[in-house]
């Protein structure tokens, strides 16, 4: 739960784009039989559009918003937080090697180009999602340790993919950590989310099993008047001092350098996936000016306890009338800042989750914390064992469930995430 905030969205471009992103799913199921078309394509939308003799559903922007699978980086990192997200991990079925791992990630590479341009899965949709457009849908792709062996591609296993050290904070369920391959969804519309999980959860067939499965939720766009960082389920403004896509050395700390090792992990990302349980029971004993000293920033617009606004730079050396720091010492935004790790940073992007509550009452809630850096031992290690040895938060929260993912560049038209690993 470091002090960083999230990017915004990338333009979406041009007016064709957006035409292309209204032709919903409604008009193209419509057209489910047609042959002879290319499907995955501009062309087979286009063909499915024309043959089919329902008018089109309307959209709003939020619908209509489209993300681009094909590209330089895979999408779901550098994108702004989407209302829904689903985060799960698969384990390679006994007996599926390297073949069966590309076989899958071909079929999913294709789903999610699909499914992305806001068209029909190619087999047995199952028309939750009919009446929507892309919603912003990404679908994010990655490996995790384990991948390696069951392939026999040991050697091409990362350095940076080693298993993440252990820390006294941790009480995590190893059932509900790590996994062979995991896969991040997220879209503006819940329904378009859930078709997204269901269609790639019956493409595995007997190539890979479910490992685990997470839900979260942020706050949906549009909701407030102008773009705001958004608020975790403790109501603290959550994320202010995130990189940014503009800042000069962005690639730089969020991705592999195109010249990296190994070769196939270029313009890719490592991502950390954390489920930290939030004591919200605890937490809302505090009083108000508690809490901020906890987070060491204003919980009502998220400025420094040292003045100014939400993006002041926070003043670690002003105290006050009794000589001591306005932001405590153990203040969790003061340990988490990369000039207080040595320069380290990361890209968060999380989610938060509600998953019911215990039996005594309290909430199983908190946050799918998941953030991105080129390399996580000098990313997200320093930071945790920081925070490890001293932050005030460490008391009201729990990590329950961790892991680590290679996640490789993004796929080029006519290629899948993956390629360059399973067929070099």
């Amino acid at each position: 739960m470091a002090d960083q905030s999230t990017p915004e969205a990338p333009a979406e471009g041009t007016s064709s784009q957006l035409k292309k992103a209204v032709i919903s799913r409604r008009r193209l199921l419509g057209t489910a039989g047609a042959t002879g078309l290319a499907l995955g394509t501009v062309g087979g939308a286009a063909g499915y559009a024309a043959a089919s003799t329902e008018k089109p559903t309307p959209l709003a922007s939020l619908g209509a918003d489209r993300a681009m699978f094909h590209g330089k980086h895979q999408p779901g990192i550098t994108d702004a937080l989407q209302a829904r997200g689903h985060l799960v991990a698969f384990d390679l079925a006994a007996g599926a090697g390297r073949k069966e791992a590309a076989a899958l990630l071909r079929r999913w590479s294709t789903t999610a180009a699909r499914l992305m341009a806001g068209e029909a899965a190619t087999h047995d949709d199952t028309g939750v999602a009919r009446d929507a457009g892309p919603s912003s849908l990404t679908i994010t792709f990655g490996f995790g340790n384990g991948f390696f062996s069951r392939t026999g591609l040991e050697k091409q296993r990362p350095s940076a993919l080693d298993p993440l050290p252990d820390f006294s904070s941790d009480h995590l369920d190893p059932s509900r950590s790590n996994g062979d391959l995991w896969v991040q969804i997220g879209a503006n519309d819940a329904l378009v989310a859930f078709h997204a999980l269901r269609t790639l959860q019956k493409e595995t067939g007997g190539a890979a099993r479910l490992r685990w499965q997470m839900n979260g939720f942020n706050r949906s766009p549009g909701a407030t008047e102008r773009p705001m960082t958004a608020r975790n389920l403790m109501g603290q403004i959550d994320g202010t001092r995130n990189p940014q896509p503009a800042d000069t050395d962005f690639d730089q700390r969020i991705f592999v350098p195109a010249s990296g090792d190994p070769a196939w992990m270029a313009n890719g990302s490592y991502a950390v996936v954390r489920r930290i349980r939030m004591l919200l029971d605890d937490w809302e004993k505090l009083s108000a000016k508690a809490q901020e000293e906890v987070i060491g920033r204003r919980k009502a617009d998220g400025a420094p306890l040292s003045g100014g606004t939400e993006t002041t730079a926070m003043d670690l050396d002003k105290t006050g009338a009794d000589g001591s720091p306005v932001v405590p010492m153990n203040a969790h935004a003061r340990i988490s800042r990369p000039d207080q790790n040595g320069g380290a940073a990361m890209l968060r992007r999380p989610f938060s989750f509600h998953d019911g509550f215990d039996a005594d009452g309290t909430p199983d809630a908190g946050l799918l914390f998941v953030c991105w850096q080129a390399d996580p031992v000098r990313g997200f290690v320093p930071v945790q064992r920081k925070l490890d040895r001293g932050d005030a938060l460490s008391s009201y929260i729990r990590h329950e469930a961790s892991g680590l993912f290679a996640v490789p560049g993004g796929a080029a038209e006519g290629e899948y995430v993956g390629q360059r690993l399973l067929e070099g």
